[in-house]
């Protein structure tokens, strides 16, 4: 009988610890920016706001030109590609916007096409 209920035992402590392992990892993978990043194009009037963005990967500025404004009313900093897929290059390196700040490039040159998070 020792044994049946030692058995019992280790099954609890086994599902017990899958229990615990998926819950953080779901906490992990659901991590969010905590507020809005408002992105609008030059000289246009239409503003684009993401809220709550996954700290995770490459998010792309659903702007047909591409953004030169960027206001970052988050929790987490983050940082500005020239490119559609967060790739850095030696003529447009990344661009590092710091939270609650905002940011605007400079007349004529490439605007932002993507965005990730600092985490």
């Amino acid at each position: 009988m020792r044994e049946i209920g030692g058995a019992r035992l280790r099954y609890v402590g086994v599902i017990t610890g899958a229990a615990l392992l998926l819950t953080a990892t779901a906490c992990s993978t659901g991590k969010t920016t905590v507020g809005q990043l408002t992105f609008r194009a030059e000289d246009s009037p239409v503003l684009l706001s993401y809220s709550n963005t996954p700290v995770q990967g490459c998010h792309k500025i659903a702007l047909p030109r591409g953004a030169a404004h960027v206001e970052n009313n988050t929790l987490l900093d983050v940082i500005m590609y020239r490119t559609p897929d967060c790739q850095k290059s030696e003529k447009a390196p990344g661009i590092y916007v710091p939270q609650s700040t905002s940011n605007v490039t400079a007349t004529g040159s490439l605007p932002w096409r993507s965005f990730s998070v600092v985490h």
